[in-house]
């Protein structure tokens, strides 16, 4: 495939253009939290709990501005504001999902218990 320019970018392939919108440490686990359920700004962080808020903020921006998540402001006192997967968000997910069985396959060859890891991670 011949290289491309998108927004300034140069891209060689088109994987990287696709992890270039939803890669990094933190898009993937936002959008799979989001994949069933609306959730709020302090339910997400709650629920990611080793991102900084603004990491957090940060991201749901970038989701935000590539179509991945919709952001839903509501007018009261506090602000309410809810976050929600779009179809183009709902598509990753298929690939999110193949990636962590992958990851899965990838402990066990490697010899790490995965009931052992969640074990730690309550303990900690």
């Amino acid at each position: 495939m011949p290289e491309f320019l998108y927004n300034n970018k140069l891209y060689y392939n088109p994987v990287e253009f696709a992890m270039d919108r939803i890669g990094g440490t933190w898009k993937m686990p936002i959008l799979w939290r989001l994949k069933d359920q609306v959730m709020r700004y302090g339910e997400l962080k709650k629920d990611i709990p080793h991102i900084t808020h603004k990491m957090l903020t940060s991201q749901l921006r970038e989701l935000e501005e590539e179509g991945f998540v919709k952001r839903k402001v509501y007018a009261v006192v506090p602000p309410k504001v809810e976050y929600s997967i779009t179809p183009r968000g709902q598509k990753a997910i298929v690939l999110i999902e193949a990636i962590r069985n992958y990851g899965l396959h990838l402990m066990k060859d490697f010899g790490i218990d995965e009931s052992k890891v969640r074990q730690q991670k309550k303990n900690s």
